[in-house]
């Protein structure tokens, strides 16, 4: 049951991140949380804030003594990404989340946990209420919708926030130091299709390419994993020629910032190619398996009857969505020249998904380098033109540029080596923070970014290290301790 969390150390962080599980709160319907935190900060007498998006500001005055440190604002997202498994009855707008203790992690049964970034914001509130800590002054931040498209960051007014270092609490690898992340941005396709009739003598059956991990587009995009949408694709573009396939409807991914996991279609073929049809999708799943066997061992692809549809996709159209997403770059596209190991471009081919006359393409790019994200959005724009789709680009978000000078970073560099014996990495993420972002509105930000270990986030897979928190949030504690004075 969720309850055991409560009794693991730190009890404070647990015990907020456990009321966080009992809130839905996925991507644009996070109101109830929003609530949530307005009420704690209200609750404990601090001054609390919250604008008209959704942001929640809190403000607790510096322990007796610290009131010469430069003021932190602890900053995390109150959305969470709802990906749940097939088998899994669960409504993210209703039920809670089903956290458990699972070894040496804590992860849900079935469901994205909401680690991320839910134990940033347990992290931030549980010190908002402790008064035994020692700190200068603090605010916390909260923003909303951070996972579709950073709009509560995107809408952070100026005049709300006091502090000069700003510690982002959305990183997934205890020991290491953020100070930069890539920028963003959204490039989508819309094909339209006319309905055509199935023709005469058809059998109608389901594709489904499960099984597959997905995880985060950003920090799992150069682990290999296969993308259901370009796997499915893959094979109807054999059949077509093959077996005389024609495709009535697509359905491949669901959120724009994971890798797609499963990817669905129903398809028509003339009912004499049904054994080879079949023999082919049996053929394909091998193929699948022994190119991404040790990446993907349960992946899985079936043809099962279905109930005949009642119009099929144009065979232009058809060809044109296949040849399409065969064609499309997908996964990593450049590593980085400055910091080795650490991918500088990449893009995700999320969500392929047709319905009332047209196919909508949906792909999230990122990049540390500006003009390398636009020219990788403008390949795909010409890929996508040249099959007849409307293009646009949408949600387009700089990325955050490092300062090796920093003067938190020297902090806690020098804090992590006294309390732990080692020096911590410093490292640049391929993942969107909202770290530029609220950086451009209140320049001159002395910003970093850190968290506990968080595995597969965006997946049902997600899971969090227990102690890698014990000691995310005793460097917390011992950070706020040594802020440089004003």
């Amino acid at each position: 049951m969720s309850k055991e969390i409560k009794n693991l150390d730190p009890k404070a962080l647990w015990d907020v991140f456990y009321e966080l599980t009992q809130i839905p709160r996925p991507s644009k319907k996070e109101l109830k949380a929003v609530e949530y935190a307005k009420s704690f900060g209200e609750k404990l007498g601090l001054e609390t804030l919250v604008d008209p998006t959704g942001n929640v500001v809190i403000r607790k005055p510096a322990s007796p003594g610290y009131e010469n440190r430069q003021g932190v604002i602890l900053q995390g997202h109150l959305d969470m990404v709802p990906q749940k498994n097939s088998d899994t009855g669960h409504d993210f707008e209703k039920d809670p989340i089903d956290a458990y203790i699972d070894g040496e992690w804590v992860t849900a049964r079935g469901t994205t946990l909401g680690s991320d970034n839910g134990i940033g914001v347990a992290a931030g509130l549980a010190i908002m209420q402790d008064n035994t800590l020692k700190h200068g002054p603090l605010e916390v931040l909260l923003t909303v919708d951070e996972e579709t498209g950073m709009t509560g960051a995107f809408e952070l007014k100026g005049g709300m926030l006091d502090g000069k270092i700003l510690m982002n609490l959305d990183s997934e690898d205890e020991g290491e130091l953020y100070i930069g992340c890539a920028g963003g941005i959204d490039t989508s396709g819309k094909l339209k299709y006319s309905e055509e009739a199935v023709p005469a003598g058809s059998e109608a059956f389901r594709l489904s390419l499960t099984g597959l991990k997905g995880g985060h587009s950003g920090l799992d995009i150069n682990l290999g994993r296969g993308n259901s949408n370009i796997l499915l694709c893959r094979f109807m573009s054999g059949a077509v020629q093959k077996s005389g396939m024609r495709l009535a409807s697509i359905d491949g991914g669901s959120l724009r910032n994971a890798i797609p996991r499963e990817s669905y279609a129903i398809v028509t073929i003339p009912a004499a190619e049904k054994e080879g049809f079949l023999a082919a999708v049996k053929e394909y799943e091998s193929i699948c398996k022994n190119e991404l066997g040790n990446v993907e061992p349960d992946l899985s692809f079936k043809a099962e009857s279905a109930e005949m549809p009642g119009s099929l996709i144009d065979a232009s159209a058809q060809d044109r969505l296949i040849r399409t997403v065969c064609g499309m770059q997908n996964g990593v596209i450049r590593m980085s020249d400055d910091m080795p190991g650490v991918v500088e471009t990449s893009t995700s081919l999320a969500i392929v998904k047709s319905g009332e006359g047209a196919i909508d393409i949906y792909c999230l790019l990122r990049s540390s380098v500006e003009t390398a994200k636009m020219s990788l959005a403008n390949s795909l724009q010409s890929v996508m033109e040249l099959a007849g789709a409307e293009v646009t680009h949408s949600g387009n978000y700089p990325g955050w540029k490092p300062d090796v000078d920093s003067a938190i970073l020297a902090t806690m560099k020098k804090v992590y080596e006294t309390h732990f014996g080692k020096v911590p990495e410093v490292k640049v993420i391929h993942a969107g923070l909202e770290c530029g972002i609220i950086g451009d509105t209140y320049p001159g930000l002395d910003t970093i970014s850190f968290g506990p270990t968080i595995r597969f986030p965006h997946s049902p897979d997600e899971k969090v290290h227990i102690e890698s928190v014990k000691k995310f949030w005793n460097y917390l504690l011992r950070t706020l301790e040594e802020v440089p004075e004003k």
